[in-house]
C-alpha cells in the first residue's frame, strides 16, 4: 500500500497480562509492531499491560464500551456472561493447541465465536495459544478426590467449574496477584500456563509440587477483541492488517512456548521443584464431571448448546484421526 492513500490512526489495546511476561504480553506487543510495519506506520496501536487502563479480567467490557479500541484477553475470563465464551479458548479435557486450530479456522469454530462475540458488539480473531498447559502448583500434594476437599485453587474457566464441583473453593484471580496469594497462604495451589511463564511469576517459590498434565487447558487461544463500531470505521485495508497481524501472532506465540517451556522445566526441578502426575481417580472424576457440566450448560444455554454441538462433532473426527496418526511408543 502507499503511505498516504491512508489515514493516521491511534488505537489504544487493553490485555489481561503482566508486562514481565515476554510470551503473553510480548505477543500483544508483536501484534501491534506488525500492525504499524503492514500499514506503512499509519495505523499504530500502543498496548497496555493488566490494571494500567482496565482490570485485567475486564477487557471484554473495555472493548464493548469502547472505552479502547481493542484488547487481547482470554475469553474464558467472561463465562459469568455467557458460559459458551469459554469455546473460545479451551475447555477441559478439550482439544490440543493444533486441534483448536483446526476447529477455530476450518471446522466452524471462528464463525461460531463471531456470532456469540457479536452478542457483546465485539469481533475476535484468534491471537495466540500456550499449548498444552501444566496441572497447578500446590503447596500439599492431592492423591485423591477427597483431598481436594476445601482447598482454595486460582483457576479460571470451565475448568474451575470441574474443579468447584469436586469440591475445591475456586478463587479468579489475575496472573499478576498470584504468587502473593499463594506465598501468603489465600490460596492453596494454582495454575497459570507452564514452566516459562510460571517461572516468570515466582510460582515456584511459594510452592513445591508441580502438577501436570493441565487436563483443562490443553491448547487454549487468546484472542485480540475489537470494538465493532470502531471496526466498521476502519478501510478495509486496515482490516486485513489486523486479521494478519493476530495470525502471525497466533502461529508466533505458540512457536515461543514449544521452544522456551522444555528448559525452564529444567531449571525449575534443578531448583527443587517436584514433579507430580495426577493420579487416575483424579483424572476420571474430572473427565466425568467435566461431561456433565458440558451437557447441564447445553440444557440451560442454547448459545452453548449450539457451540457445543458443532465443537463435540469436531472433537469425535479429529480424535478418531489424531490416534492414527500421532507417534505412539508402547
Amino acid at each position: 500500500m502507499t503511505g498516504g492513500e491512508q489515514p493516521r490512526l491511534r488505537w489504544r489495546m487493553a490485555t489481561s497480562w503482566p508486562e514481565s511476561l515476554d510470551t503473553l504480553y510480548g505477543g500483544v506487543v508483536t501484534f501491534a509492531a506488525r500492525v504499524g510495519e503492514l500499514s506503512d506506520g499509519r495505523f499504530e496501536i500502543t498496548p497496555y499491560a493488566a490494571g494500567e487502563l482496565v482490570p485485567a479480567l475486564q477487557v471484554l467490557d473495555a472493548v464493548q464500551s469502547g472505552s479502547v479500541e481493542c484488547g487481547h484477553t482470554a475469553s474464558y475470563y467472561y463465562i459469568g456472561k455467557n458460559t459458551a465464551l469459554a469455546f473460545g479458548t479451551t475447555l477441559p479435557f478439550g482439544f490440543t493447541a493444533q486441534q483448536q486450530n483446526s476447529w477455530l479456522y476450518e471446522g466452524g469454530g471462528n464463525e461460531a465465536m463471531d456470532r456469540l462475540f457479536a452478542d457483546f458488539g465485539v469481533l475476535g480473531f484468534p491471537a495466540g495459544n500456550t499449548g498444552p498447559q501444566m496441572g497447578g502448583w500446590f503447596k500439599r500434594q492431592v492423591k485423591t478426590v477427597a483431598d481436594l476437599q476445601g482447598l482454595k485453587m486460582r483457576i479460571p474457566g470451565l475448568g474451575g467449574k470441574v474443579m468447584a464441583s469436586l469440591g475445591v473453593n475456586v478463587q479468579a484471580l489475575p496472573g499478576s496477584e498470584i504468587f502473593l496469594a499463594l506465598e501468603r497462604g489465600a490460596i492453596d495451589a494454582a495454575e497459570w500456563v507452564g514452566p516459562y511463564d510460571d517461572e516468570k511469576l515466582g510460582l515456584w517459590k511459594a510452592a513445591q509440587y508441580y502438577y501436570y498434565p493441565g487436563w483443562w487447558e490443553p491448547g487454549p487461544s487468546g484472542h485480540v477483541l475489537i470494538n465493532q463500531s470502531a471496526w466498521e470505521k476502519l478501510p478495509i485495508t486496515y482490516q486485513h492488517v489486523l486479521r494478519t497481524a493476530a495470525n502471525e501472532v497466533n502461529l508466533k506465540m505458540l512457536a515461543r512456548y514449544d521452544q522456551r517451556n522444555g528448559s525452564a522445566l529444567k531449571r525449575l526441578v534443578a531448583g527443587g521443584t517436584t514433579l507430580v502426575s495426577y493420579g487416575k481417580p483424579i483424572l476420571e472424576a474430572a473427565e466425568k464431571a467435566s461431561l456433565e457440566i458440558y451437557e447441564d450448560q447445553a440444557a440451560k444455554n442454547q448459545d452453548f448448546r449450539q457451540i457445543y454441538e458443532l465443537w463435540s462433532r469436531f472433537r469425535e473426527e479429529i480424535s478418531s484421526w489424531s490416534r492414527i496418526n500421532q507417534l505412539t511408543l508402547g
